[in-house]
């Protein structure tokens, strides 16, 4: 399902990809598997499948993959391309994470452990990731927490970062 929520990079330092930021989304909350992920970020969700939805519509969210519970990835943006993921957020005193972050969404919940063949896919494509940005290293990878912290929880308690960061040495 093509995407349209995402646009160019900016030039020069403020565009250079070095910053990869994991998510996590379920539609509606909890619920897994089924096309409402794709759907709101090809910007075509019936906000009227689910009561949940009221208060998606209208938005124009994004991300440059998401790996769905069995380690399926689908990609909705271009890893060159601004995807529209983070919102208002800041990483070491560089606002507009969005400008030079990929953000991977995980098929899940705060509260829902991740599954190994999320993990496996995750690995996959981080160290992908690595190998096409070179600034990008295990010291630039956080949660959607971490960059708008007091507005964004996830990935959650139930995500394993010493499992994940172990992974990729």
């Amino acid at each position: 399902m093509p995407c349209q929520h995402y646009n160019a990079r900016p030039s020069g330092s403020k565009g250079v990809v070095s910053l990869l930021v994991i998510h996590n989304i379920s539609l509606p909350a909890g619920f897994f598997g089924g096309n409402y992920i794709s759907e709101l970020f090809a910007g075509t969700l019936d906000c009227e499948a689910h009561e949940s939805f009221d208060e998606l519509n209208g938005l124009k969210v994004s991300a440059h993959v998401c790996i769905r519970r069995d380690g399926k990835v689908l990609q909705y943006v271009d890893f060159a391309q601004r995807a529209w993921h983070a919102g208002i957020s800041e990483f070491e005193g560089v606002a507009g994470c969005n400008d030079y972050s990929v953000g991977i969404e995980l098929e899940g919940t705060d509260t829902h452990s991740y599954t190994d063949a999320q993990y496996a896919s995750l690995q996959d494509v981080t160290c992908y990731l690595f190998s096409q940005f070179p600034m990008m290293t295990s010291d630039r990878i956080v949660g959607h927490n971490t960059i708008a912290p007091g507005r964004k929880t996830d990935p959650g308690d139930a995500f394993d970062w010493p499992r994940y960061l172990s992974s990729l040495a």
